[in-house]
């Protein structure tokens, strides 16, 4: 028994996951460039209020590290290592094509993320993290391309688990 997308031609799963990721890319890039320009930083050590809410607020900083601010002491090596860590993935993808094609969509979510923080390194300095949960506790700022990178891994998960239920059938 296959899945129903497992029909879909190779080329339209990859420009699927091209448009997907792209978009996602896109729009991560379009906040952060919004966030910034109505919190106008004087620097990458700022941390600017742009809306308070009682659970969630908007509110503007740099991340010079990774998860939790991990590895901040890598300083500028940080971007390239995870250039580095971005190729070897996309060179995985390529030489393991059925773990893609099975996976394209949850890919796409999470590279499309993953690039688009990568991305804000070179441009800012460090990723732009802007949402900010503090209801009950204070949770770390992060953006939308994490929300992406979790669903993206959620969604591989899911249907990792989908796909040995369906081969034991």
């Amino acid at each position: 028994m296959q899945l129903a997308h497992s029909e879909e031609s190779p080329i339209k799963k990859l420009i699927i996951f091209l448009i997907v990721g792209m978009f996602l890319l896109a729009l991560d890039q379009a906040i952060k460039f919004y966030c910034i320009s109505i919190a106008n930083p004087r620097d990458i050590n700022d941390f600017v209020m742009i809306a308070h809410g009682e659970v969630i607020s908007i509110a503007l900083v740099y991340n010079t590290g990774v998860a939790f601010s991990f590895l901040t002491s890598l300083g500028e090596w940080l971007k390239f290592i995870q250039v580095g860590f971005l190729f070897v993935v996309f060179t995985l993808l390529y030489l393991q094509k059925e773990l893609f094609l099975q996976h394209y969509l949850a890919f796409a979510f999470m590279l499309g993320g993953g690039i688009s923080n990568v991305l804000d390194r070179f441009l800012h300095g460090g990723v732009v993290d802007y949402i900010y949960w503090h209801y009950k506790f204070d949770f770390p700022i992060f953006n939308f391309a994490d929300i992406c990178i979790d669903c993206g891994i959620a969604f591989f998960i899911l249907q990792t688990i989908v796909y040995s239920k369906i081969k034991k059938q």
